[in-house]
C-alpha cells in the first residue's frame, strides 16, 4: 500500500514538472501539485465535453431520416469547427474579457494581457479556453435537430458562427464573466448552465423553427400533426449514452478544479438523468399505451439539462425531483409545440429550452444554502426568473432576428424538390448511405 502512494505521488510531481515545461528548477509545492491536477482535469472535461458532439449528431441522426444523414453529420461537424473558431477570435473576448456588465470589449483572439488576473483560477488560459469552446459549441449544435432535414447548409454554417461569435458570448458574460446577472444582490445560480448554455441553444432553436416553417408532409389539411418516424433508434440512444458520458464533463468539470465536490457533483448528474428517463417512460407510456423509445431517450436529456444549473447546489434528493419532473415535462412539452404547428424533429426546443428553464427556476426552490424550500427566502428564486426571462427575451430576439435576415439575403429553406430528394445529395452531392439501404430514404 506504503509502495503504489509513493507511485503516484512520484507520479504526480513528475506530472507538474511536465506541466512546468523547461522550468525543471521550480520547487514542487503542494499548490503546484493542485495547480497541476486542476488543469489536467479541466482538459479531460473539455474533451468529455467536445464528445457531446457526436452524441448529438448521432441522437439528431437516427430521429431523422436517412436521406438526409450526411447534411446531418456535416451540420453537426462544421457547426463545432466554425463555432472554435469564432468563438477564439470573438466570442470568448466578449463573455470573459475586460468590459462592462453586459459583454466584455477586450481580449480579441484570446490576447492574455485583457483578462482580469485570477479570473480562471488555478487554471492557464488555453485549458479554461479549452473548456469553454466545448460550451460554445454545444450551444450551437442544440439548434441543428430543430432545423432538420430543411435547412441550407450554407445559413446554417453563417448561423453557426454568429451564435458563438456573438450571442451566446453576451449571455456567459452576464453570468459567468462577472456580467449583471453575476451583480445581483442575489447573483443567479447556474452552475453549469441549464440556461447560459442550454437555454441559448433552445431558445435559438424555437426560433430557428418558427422561421423555416415545418416539414414538407408534418401537417395535414387540418393541421394535425402526422408522424415522422426517425431512420434508427439505435443510433439515437447511442448518441443519449454518449450525451451522458459527456455530461460527466459537463457538470463535474464546471467545478474548474479537481477537488471533493467533483465526485457529488457527478452523482445529482448520473441520478438526475437516470430519474428523467425513468419518468418519461412511465408518463408517455401512460399516454400513448407504449413505452416510447425515442422519448425515454428525451426523457433522460430533459433530466440532464434540467440538473444542469443546481447540480452543486442540490441534494440527491433534490436531484431526484429536478430529474423525475423535468422527464415528466418533456413529454408534454413536445407534445406542445407539436400541436401547434412548431415542427422539432428532435424534441430540442422541449429539452433543452422548457428543461433549461425549469431546472434553472427549481435552483430557487431546492438550493441547500439560498433556497426557499431550505428557509433561504424568496431571493435567489427572484434571482432565477430575472436570469431565465432576461434570456429568454435576448436570444429570442437576436437568434430571430438573424434568423429573418438569413432568410431575406441567401436564404433558409431548401427548395421543395430537395427536401422531398432529401439534403443529402442536393447539399452535399453523394448520399450518407450506399444503395444497400436507398430504400431507406424513400419518404
Amino acid at each position: 500500500m506504503r509502495r503504489r502512494v509513493l507511485s503516484v505521488a512520484a507520479t504526480t510531481a513528475l506530472l507538474t514538472l511536465v506541466w512546468a515545461g523547461p522550468a525543471w528548477a521550480q520547487e514542487v509545492t503542494a499548490e503546484s501539485v493542485q495547480a497541476t491536477l486542476d488543469n489536467i482535469w479541466i482538459v479531460t472535461a473539455a474533451v468529455l465535453v467536445i464528445l457531446m458532439q457526436a452524441g448529438f449528431a448521432l441522437v439528431e441522426a437516427g430521429l431523422t431520416r436517412a436521406k438526409n444523414v450526411a447534411n446531418i453529420m456535416m451540420k453537426n461537424l462544421m457547426d463545432f469547427s466554425a463555432g472554435v473558431l469564432a468563438f477564439g477570435a470573438i466570442g470568448f473576448a466578449i463573455a470573459f474579457g475586460a468590459g462592462n456588465a453586459f459583454f466584455g470589449t477586450n481580449g480579441w483572439f484570446l490576447d492574455p494581457g485583457h483578462f482580469t488576473e485570477g479570473t480562471f483560477g488555478t487554471l492557464s488560459l488555453a485549458t479554461f479556453f479549452l473548456f469553454q469552446v466545448a460550451f460554445a459549441a454545444t450551444a450551437a449544435t442544440i439548434v441543428s435537430g430543430a432545423m432538420a432535414e430543411r435547412t441550407k447548409f450554407k445559413s446554417y454554417f453563417v448561423y453557426s458562427f454568429v451564435i458563438t461569435a456573438i450571442i451566446y458570448p453576451v449571455v456567459v458574460h452576464w453570468l459567468w464573466g462577472g456580467g449583471w446577472l453575476a451583480q445581483l444582490s442575489t447573483p443567479m445560480i447556474d452552475f453549469a448552465g441549464s440556461t447560459i448554455v442550454h437555454g441559448v441553444g433552445g431558445w435559438a432553436a424555437l426560433m430557428g423553427a418558427l422561421v423555416l416553417g415545418p416539414r414538407i408532409g408534418k401537417y395535414d389539411a387540418d393541421g394535425k400533426p402526422r408522424a415522422i418516424p426517425g431512420h434508427s433508434i439505435p443510433f439515437a440512444i447511442v448518441g443519449v449514452f454518449i450525451l451522458f458520458i459527456g455530461w460527466f464533463g459537463f457538470n463535474p468539470g464546471s467545478q474548474l478544479a479537481a477537488d471533493a465536490a467533483v465526485p457529488r457533483i457527478a452523482v445529482t448528474t448520473l441520478i438526475a438523468g437516470a430519474a428523467g428517463g425513468v419518468l418519461a417512460t412511465i408518463t408517455i407510456w401512460l399516454k400513448t399505451g407504449v413505452p416510447d423509445v425515442a422519448m425515454a431517450g428525451n426523457g433522460v436529456l430533459g433530466g440532464l439539462v434540467g440538473i444542469t444549473a443546481g447540480t452543486a447546489n442540490v441534494s440527491n434528493w433534490g436531484a431526484v425531483v429536478i430529474g423525475a419532473l423535468a422527464g415528466i415535462i418533456v413529454v408534454y412539452s413536445v407534445i406542445f409545440f407539436d400541436r401547434r404547428g412548431i415542427d422539432d424533429p428532435v424534441g430540442a426546443i422541449s429539452v433543452h429550452g422548457v428543461c433549461g428553464a425549469f431546472g434553472t427556476l427549481m435552483v430557487g426552490l431546492l438550493a441547500t444554502d439560498t433556497g426557499l424550500f431550505y428557509g433561504g427566502g424568496w431571493a435567489q428564486l427572484g434571482s432565477q426568473i430575472i436570469g431565465v426571462v432576461a434570456v429568454f427575451v435576448f436570444v429570442t430576439v437576436t437568434s430571430g432576428a438573424l434568423f429573418y435576415a438569413i432568410k431575406a439575403t441567401i436564404g433558409l429553406r431548401v427548395p421543395p424538390e430537395e427536401e422531398i430528394e432529401g439534403l443529402d445529395v442536393a447539399e452535399h452531392g453523394s448520399p450518407g448511405y450506399g444503395p444497400d439501404v436507398s430504400a431507406l430514404s424513400a419518404g
